[in-house]
């Protein structure tokens, strides 16, 4: 079974590819990071697929988008789709608290990740996902389709 994107990213790099590079391009603790932050979420989730795009994004997605994980010169930003959604005992989010769907990890440096609660957020963003997925659509919704 493939992990990275069925599709191949600009330049012919897989997915993949293109985050590994963007973490060995990084080259600093930003790269450690996103690597740290790439194998927890592998480790969640064997099967997540790694997707890149917006011109330069790393995406993890299962049924949906997991999460990002953009670089910026002072933060690593997780930014969860679907975070307004999510439950979060241990007060991961940290930044977008404003928005209606997404919320964000933003993790600088010198911070300590907290492994098992990122852990519960990825595995509860992917069984939101999949729930939607196999969740049949409101009769309101199936007419509409119908008579599109």
């Amino acid at each position: 079974m493939k992990k990275s994107g069925a599709n191949e990213a600009k330049g012919g790099r897989s997915p993949s590819e293109h985050i590994d590079a963007r973490i060995k391009e990084l080259g600093d603790w930003r790269g450690e990071t996103l690597a740290r932050i790439r194998s927890i979420i592998k480790q969640a989730d064997p099967e997540v697929v790694e997707e890149w795009k917006w011109r330069g994004v790393p995406v993890w997605e299962h049924d949906g988008i997991i999460c990002t994980g953009e670089t910026y010169k002072a933060v690593v930003k997780m930014t969860f789709a679907k975070g307004a959604s999510l439950d979060d005992p241990s007060g991961l989010f940290n930044s977008s608290l404003e928005g209606n769907t997404r919320r964000a990890i933003d993790i600088h440096e010198g911070d300590k990740i907290n492994e098992k609660a990122l852990k519960a957020l990825i595995r509860a963003a992917v069984a939101l996902n999949t729930s939607k997925r196999a969740a049949p659509r409101p009769a309101s919704a199936r007419k509409k389709a119908k008579t599109a």
